[in-house]
């Protein structure tokens, strides 16, 4: 039977733009048969290549009657629905969920819209340069502006972040309800808009304690960390955090100068200048290629900084999936981003299909819609079984949860959120980064898995376990005794995800890196830097929350195929692969394609002179207008719109600008944002008491779902505070002392969960 999960799931695509088409060919990658609505004399691009690959295709115009009437046809025939309109627009149609759930009880339906149907701004066009105003996602991030920038000064970023995050947790929530359905029979209604997405991708830059406020975002600096220029002129990204300072550490040994490490520089608050004036002259001496090699030899976080383009080609994008070659019908042999998340034999090859040309299988298609009953009659159309009191889509599942730092720990928090009991395991003696933001709403124990004590505890945990999470690098679980092989011979049904870097294959697997040298190896810095120093694209970690969803992606799909097979399954993903997606609208190389045209570099405001921030009397706004002349029209003023913005107060023209029907945001302060009262009434900001500090604020859940919504879960304690609970779980409660005594559990003088 294949791996792939989504094996007979069938989708129709209405989406447009980037949102909805992303989420499809995410569940297209995974399966999934997903049939595309093309908009009549849509074209065709070549971002095509990516985001309609692997999917069936046929043309419609839902203005008119007969087109509306084919589309109705195939929804209820579908499994999932995957739309990204505005609040409404379906409906008025007659393609809206309420519409259609009675006649396909079963029907999963993802929304994507910019405004949620609650938010009192959902008739605003939110393209993405309007979302990143909203929500403060146009600052350069701190310790990267080139020498003189104005901080007050926004940059826009063509990396479209919020579409990408609301199609990264639309698809976990739609095969959650996908789960919770083979219990129910019955779907519903998911929605994600882009405004809830980016308070998954500000995640720890909007915790705090309430009392203490949102403090200042901190630059890059730590142990020396930063973008160093080699001998060739090229850049590399270092960044040598952690719990302790073991990658600086290695580096200076790797390096010829352990005296370094003794003799003062930099060895004890981790900003000491001289350490990083040394580093500037040491990293001068050799080429980045170099130094990346050195690097990777050493076992830390050191890249090379590569152009988008230059990812493309690298031999390790393309021998770990994270980029696949594809024949295209109009473009030919091209270079694309392969599935986020990869399942089954480590080195096969991903499973993944050109585009077709459009309207290509609308005969097959109209076909199978005239059959009596309908042909491939999917189960969103059978009768459910009779009314049940429904629950969370992971309720009864179990999570073990191994994982550091953000990426991973953030996808045990996100299944959690959708009912699975989460267990927590830290290392003893380790400080642990964002606790109380990646770790609400689980249980924590501080477990040494490396010791024969600490594994003993680890396969008790695996017994009444569903699902596995590391992000150890590549190896190092297998090292442990605990990779995926040897927890699948003790218990064949588990899910095993497993979170890098770079991946879980291809020459670059065992190395180590954070969101930076991600965004290095990748293009993300080369792009946000433009035609200076490269920069890391901020002010949110896109890559390490991004993969954190996609882990979740991972384990909900091995869930659903567990249902479907009664196998678990493996499943890898990476920031690298996280990365490509984020830039997947760039990276489509092909015979004669044209490269790096985008808006780029911290000076950019962005794509056109009708669609960029202006800066008003009182403040900045985006604006995203169809043309120059209808942006001149809206402001009343003759044709410099700069002039007639400035004069005016940034709410007076965004309501002018809305009102005429084009898309228009004022720039919104992350502390004004984390305590706006229309965020905080959605639950996109929330508080709670934590036993540590009292009152703390941080980014509530984004996935909103009909039937089961997500939980928010109780506050984080102190890591390793729940040592006891875990224990007595699995009849090792009187092993606690004893554990102590053996350094293997740390349960007393336990690390702190906030920074005060």
């Amino acid at each position: 039977m294949s791996s792939r999960p989504l094996e007979g799931i069938r989708v129709l695509d209405l989406g447009h733009h980037i949102a909805g088409p992303l989420a499809a060919v995410m569940l297209a990658d995974q399966g999934a048969e997903v049939v595309r609505v093309d908009r009549p004399g849509a074209g065709s691009p070549p971002t095509d290549a990516f985001y309609q690959r692997g999917k069936r295709r046929i043309t419609l115009d839902l203005a008119d009657p007969a087109d509306r009437e084919t589309a109705r046809g195939l929804a209820l025939r579908s499994d999932v629905l995957v739309e990204n309109f505005r609040p409404g627009v379906l409906a008025e149609r007659g393609l809206g969920y309420e519409q259609l759930r009675d006649q396909a009880p079963g029907l999963v339906y993802l929304s994507l819209p910019g405004f949620g149907a609650d938010d009192p701004r959902r008739g605003v066009r939110a393209w993405e340069g309007v979302v990143d105003a909203a929500t403060g996602n146009c600052r350069i991030r701190a310790g990267e502006a080139p020498e003189g920038a104005d901080p007050t000064v926004p940059t826009y970023s063509a990396v479209p972040i919020a579409s990408n995050f609301a199609a990264f947790l639309g698809v976990v929530g739609t095969v959650a309800a996908l789960v919770e359905r083979r219990r129910s029979g019955r779907g519903q209604h998911v929605s994600v808009p882009l405004f809830d997405a980016m308070f998954e991708a500000i995640g720890d830059a909007g915790a705090y304690i309430t009392a203490a406020g949102l403090p200042p975002q901190n630059p890059l600096r730590a142990n020396g960390s930063g973008t160093y220029a080699c001998a060739d002129g090229a850049y590399v990204q270092f960044n040598p955090i952690g719990a302790t300072r073991r990658f600086v550490t290695w580096f200076l040994h790797a390096a010829g100068h352990p005296e370094w490490v003794v003799d003062g520089t930099g060895s004890t608050d981790g900003t000491d200048e001289d350490l990083r004036k040394r580093l500037t002259a040491l990293f001068a001496t050799r080429t980045a290629a170099e130094w990346e090699e050195l690097g990777h030899a050493a076992g830390v976080p050191l890249a090379r900084v590569r152009t988008s383009q230059e990812w493309l080609h690298t031999p390790h994008a393309q021998r770990s999936g994270a980029v696949v070659r594809l024949d295209d019908p109009f473009l030919g042999e091209t270079l694309v981003p392969g599935p986020a998340v990869r399942s089954g034999e480590v080195g096969a090859p991903p499973e993944v299909g050109p585009r077709r040309r459009p309207d290509a299988d609308r005969d097959a298609l109209l076909a199978e819609l005239g059959t009596d009953p309908p042909a491939a009659d999917p189960p969103a159309r059978a009768a459910p079984p009779p009314a049940a009191p429904r629950t969370l889509p992971l309720d009864g599942v179990r999570v073990l949860d191994l994982t550091q730092i953000l990426a991973g720990p953030s996808s045990g928090r996100i299944l959690g959120e959708l009912g699975a009991s989460v267990t927590k395991i830290n290392a003893p003696q380790r400080r642990i980064v964002a606790h109380g933001v990646v770790n609400r709403g689980k249980d924590s124990i501080l477990l040494d898995v490396t010791t024969e004590e600490g594994k003993e505890v680890f396969w008790r945990l695996v017994d009444q376990a569903d699902v596995v999470v590391q992000n150890f690098p590549p190896g190092t679980a297998e090292r442990y005794g605990i990779g995926p092989a040897a927890v699948a011979a003790r218990k064949p049904e588990i899910v095993y995800v497993s979170v890098s870097c770079y991946g879980g294959e291809g020459p670059w697997a065992p190395g180590r890196g954070y969101e930076t040298q991600a965004q290095a190896v990748t293009g993300v810095m080369a792009r946000a830097g433009g035609p200076g120093k490269p920069a890391v694209l901020g002010p949110y970690n896109l890559l390490d929350y991004g993969t954190g969803v996609l882990a979740a992606y991972a384990a909900v799909l091995g869930l659903h195929h567990r249902g479907r097979t009664g196998s678990g399954l493996e499943l890898r993903t990476s920031l690298v692969q996280t990365a490509s997606h984020h830039q997947a609208r760039f990276l489509v190389d092909h015979p004669g394609a044209r490269h790096g045209t985008e808006p780029a570099g911290p000076g950019a405001l962005g794509e056109a002179p009708h669609q960029r921030f202006f800066q008003a009397a009182d403040g900045w706004l985006y604006v995203h207008a169809d043309s120059v002349e209808q942006l001149a029209a809206a402001v009343g003023d003759g044709p410099d719109v700069t002039t007639a913005i400035a004069a005016r107060s940034t709410r007076d023209v965004v309501e002018t600008l809305v009102a005429a029907g084009i898309g228009a945001h004022e720039v919104v302060a992350l502390a004004d944002l984390m305590t706006d009262e229309r965020v905080r009434r959605r639950g996109l900001s929330i508080t709670q008491v934590s036993e540590e500090v009292g009152e703390v604020r941080m980014p509530g859940p984004a996935i909103t779902m009909s039937a089961t919504p997500p939980r928010l879960g109780p506050p984080a304690r102190r890591p390793g505070a729940d040592a006891a609970r875990v224990l007595e779980r699995i009849g090792l409660a009187d092993a606690l002392p004893d554990l102590e005594r053996k350094w293997v559990v740390q349960a007393s003088a336990l690390p702190a969960g906030w920074a005060s």
